[in-house]
């Protein structure tokens, strides 16, 4: 029987060298599980995490195991197997940290890019993390990056904190248009997918101080989109959230696929490309604000900075707190809710560090807080409202100012 891992390795290997038909055949005359080969084929049509092979657990174990999903994505089928609700699983990977028998693991999103990259019918956009920077090796800089993805056959690659700098914008504008006693107080709805979901579900009381903003990610798909109708957008980060925030209704089309960056590794060793050796391709385009996202507090410390810039006279300033993990975050919010925090502008991000602390990240976060810190303090702009790219950026998608963010639009707002 070839198992899923197998599977997995030698179709992730056709795909990127264009050789899949072939491949299916030889694996079509051996012994395999369809579900397997479904789920990698067609991973939209499966939850975030997929159970693989049955359960071994004990009755307890598995009751443990459920009980471990602060979402209630998790149940016992009718084998008695644990399984996962698509509509329910946000993609916070703690069961798949959990399971001793290894049997629930992430989706992969490898052969669905490459169909869609060797195909030749679209362009095709890398959009990475803010978390990104020496992901891939020390010596991997964002230009040498991004001729490596053009050597695999995207059109481009983007980074995503340009467009941290356009949410931290705009919710720096919403904080200066909506923050006017001490009692007022605001919840960041940038990022972090669990951090929302948990908002959502847990404590939907709080909706209404949280701005109906998109994330980084979403507001990068939806402009490529807007610039280039028929593009196709590949977002590749540490977390495996995002593969459940780029399927959510209201947010899907945005972004195609959802590549982590250990699936990106792969990719790279199984075309025997290795980025440190590459030339440069080196386009600067974020500021500070939107490079320092990717590290737990980075979101309020973009916005503290913006709002000062923007106003620079104003009475009530930003006074934030953050919490990461999410038992960390619950606190916070309970906390909250107790009327135990006085700080005007909350954040919360589900991973312990922030995003370079994702499941999937290639480093450890204190490594890769390090790296974001530095690259930030790299930027030749401090904040979004110094960044030419930004106004320019605007200006290309029909905004005539910075504060006409606040009105609602099809790229920058949600609803929740």
């Amino acid at each position: 029987m070839v198992t899923f891992h197998e599977l997995h390795t030698r179709l992730a290997k056709a795909s990127v060298n264009g050789d899949v038909p072939d491949e299916l055949n030889k694996i079509e005359q051996e012994k395999f599980n369809p579900h397997d080969l479904d789920c990698l084929l067609n991973p939209k049509s499966h939850p975030p995490v997929i159970r693989i092979g049955e359960c071994a657990c004990s009755e307890s174990e598995k009751a443990a195991c459920a009980g471990r999903c602060l979402f209630d994505a998790l149940y016992k089928d009718e084998h008695g197997n644990m399984a996962v609700r698509s509509d329910m699983c946000v993609g916070c990977a703690e069961c798949v940290r959990g399971c001793r028998a290894k049997k629930l693991i992430e989706s992969k999103d490898i052969l669905p890019t490459f169909a869609d990259i060797n195909s030749g019918k679209a362009p095709v956009f890398a959009m990475v993390a803010p978390a990104f920077v020496k992901q891939f090796g020390d010596d991997v800089t964002p230009g040498k990056l991004r001729t490596a993805f053009k050597r695999l056959g995207f059109t481009g690659m983007v980074e995503v904190a340009l467009f941290a700098d356009i949410l931290t914008l705009k919710e720096a504008l919403e904080f200066d248009k909506n923050i006017v006693t001490e009692k007022d107080f605001q919840l960041t709805s940038c990022c972090c997918p669990m951090w929302i979901a948990m908002i959502r579900r847990v404590y939907k009381q709080l909706i209404p101080h949280v701005p109906g903003s998109v994330s980084p990610m979403v507001a990068c798909g939806r402009s490529i989109k807007a610039l280039h109708p028929d593009a196709i957008t590949v977002f590749i980060g540490p977390c495996l959230a995002k593969k459940a925030e780029a399927r959510e209704k209201g947010l899907a089309g945005a972004v195609d696929h959802v590549l982590t960056f250990r699936e990106m590794q792969n990719v790279f060793d199984f075309a025997g490309i290795h980025p440190e050796n590459l030339p440069e391709d080196l386009r600067d385009h974020s500021s500070r604000a939107g490079r320092i996202y990717a590290g737990s507090g980075g979101v309020s410390e973009a916005v503290k900075s913006t709002v000062e810039r923007i106003d620079p006279h104003r009475k009530i300033t930003v006074h934030a707190i953050h919490a990461d993990g999410v038992p960390a975050c619950r606190k916070m919010l309970d906390d909250l809710l107790a009327g135990k925090i006085s700080a005007n502008f909350i954040e919360g991000m589900g991973c312990t560090g922030g995003c370079v602390g994702g499941p999937k990240a290639l480093i450890p976060k204190e490594e890769g807080r390090k790296n974001v810190a530095e690259y930030g303090e790299k930027s030749a702009y401090k904040t979004p409202i110094d960044n030419p790219y930004v106004i320019e950026l605007l200006h290309r998608l029909g905004f005539d100012t910075v504060e006409s963010l606040l009105n609602e639009s099809d790229i920058f707002t949600r609803n929740f």
